[in-house]
């Protein structure tokens, strides 16, 4: 890495609020400062049409997985994503190339030398959302296909003007941003939605869905129901480490990611692909098959349900709230025993209900990530252990592993926290070096 480059993220890391470092306090609702941050770049983001795709749960795979797939049909495809695992960089991708350490360079120069840098303050997220759009229309993208950040109503990225908006399901996370209910999350994120713009519904749950539905009849648009849409499909697990997709519009299919929440993912992405053909692009079977088939080696996608190594079997997760353990958890029990499970959360999460749907027979080591925002492993093993789940307690991630390792477990699961699976990946990153 250049000089200029390390100089340039860590203005960014230090110079403007950062959500995931410091949590609430990073968080500033609202449009104004990045739609003027936009103005002085020249509104980049009108300069090519957008997939919008928000979400509690989900949004991530299928936004890595549409751009694939659009990327095998020989389209030049922006997307943007976050948070980032290992390389602040991985962010915005055009056909799976991460943007080039001298295109931050050159952006945070032009910020910081513009008038904005003085009148403005942005956030984090604010400034590399411009960055993204900024650097999609300098490489002539087709099209982007943009991840909320937080909620969608007043999310940075809402700046842009969709021609397809895709909400993947709602669940409890950031209610202190968002509500305390569903249908208050549920409001935040159709705000996404636009008059006229198709929007894709990829909730399962009938009374949210409708909720949504309702959401969607009010902006001006008409919902596409992903859960309602494929009643012929049959899903399952294959032997080859692929789910298996049987009937579908686009013949049989396999799917790269198997965690067990990408049965719903699926749905929602197929559905999505069906309305972008109904809009005019070009979309065949073999580059559906193919998008499917290779979205990590495509998009650069990691830590869903991610397999790092076979002795011992260890897997890394992102999922890191109760929707995402609904589905985790049955599927941690399916691992082989002796099972060790490295669990750490940050500060503002909701532990109560994720320590009943560990496995009784596993172990299991309390820890945190690198980060202020995260919660010290300590708190988190008084947690456990008040929830009748009591484990060794180990600060950072990469010893919590070293230690797992020890006693010879058949299976490790890493996970909790975005943040513990980015620290494991470094971790076996630097390793390998």
């Amino acid at each position: 890495m250049s000089e200029a480059y390390l100089e340039a993220v860590d203005y960014l890391y230090n110079q403007t609020p950062q959500f995931q470092s410091i949590g609430a306090a990073a968080y500033k609702p609202g449009l104004q400062t990045v739609g003027l941050l936009a103005e002085v770049f020249g509104n980049p983001h009108f300069a090519y049409p957008v997939i919008h795709v928000g979400g509690t749960n989900g949004k991530g795979s299928t936004s890595h997985t549409l751009a694939s797939v659009l990327q095998a049909a020989g389209y030049r495809v922006g997307l943007y994503t976050s948070p980032h695992l290992v390389d602040f960089r991985e962010r915005m991708r055009v056909n799976g190339q991460m943007i080039p350490e001298e295109s931050v360079v050159s952006f945070v120069r032009n910020y910081r030398s513009s008038d904005a840098s003085d009148l403005l303050s942005p956030s984090f997220f604010e400034l590399t959302t411009v960055m993204a759009f900024d650097w999609f229309k300098r490489m002539n993208v087709d099209i982007a296909v943009i991840e909320v950040g937080l909620g969608g109503r007043l999310d940075s990225t809402n700046i842009v003007d969709p021609q397809l908006s895709v909400i993947t399901n709602i669940s409890f996370d950031h209610m202190a941003q968002l509500g305390n209910t569903l249908e208050m999350i549920a409001a935040e994120k159709a705000g996404i939605m636009r008059s006229g713009v198709p929007v894709i519904i990829g909730e399962h749950d009938p009374d949210i869905r409708e909720f949504l539905g309702n959401c969607a009849k009010e902006k001006g648009t008409v919902p596409v129901y992903a859960a309602l849409k494929f009643p012929d499909i049959n899903i399952k697990s294959s032997d080859r480490g692929f789910l298996e997709l049987v009937n579908t519009p686009y013949g049989d299919l396999e799917f790269e990611l198997t965690g067990d929440c990408q049965h719903e993912n699926v749905l929602t992405i197929l559905a999505a692909l069906m309305e972008l053909q109904r809009l005019g692009w070009k979309i065949k079977a073999d580059d559906v098959k193919s998008g499917l088939r290779n979205v990590c080696a495509a998009t650069g996608l990691m830590g869903r349900w991610m397999t790092v190594a076979d002795m011992p079997l260890t897997i890394c997760d992102t999922g890191h709230n109760i929707g995402g353990w609904r589905w985790l958890g049955p599927q941690i029990r399916k691992l082989p025993r002796p099972l060790t499970i490295i669990l750490g959360f940050v500060n503002d999460k909701d532990t109560s209900h994720i320590f009943s749907m560990l496995p009784e027979d596993a172990e299991i080591i309390y820890t945190n990530a690198d980060i202020p925002r995260a919660l010290p492993a300590g708190e988190l093993g008084e947690r456990g252990a008040a929830a009748g789940r009591p484990g060794k307690i180990i600060a950072g991630v990469g010893k919590a592993y070293r230690e797992a390792l020890i006693h010879n477990p058949a299976a490790v699961f890493i996970g909790g926290s975005t943040f513990v699976v980015a620290d494991f990946l470094k971790e076996l990153l630097s390793a390998q070096k």
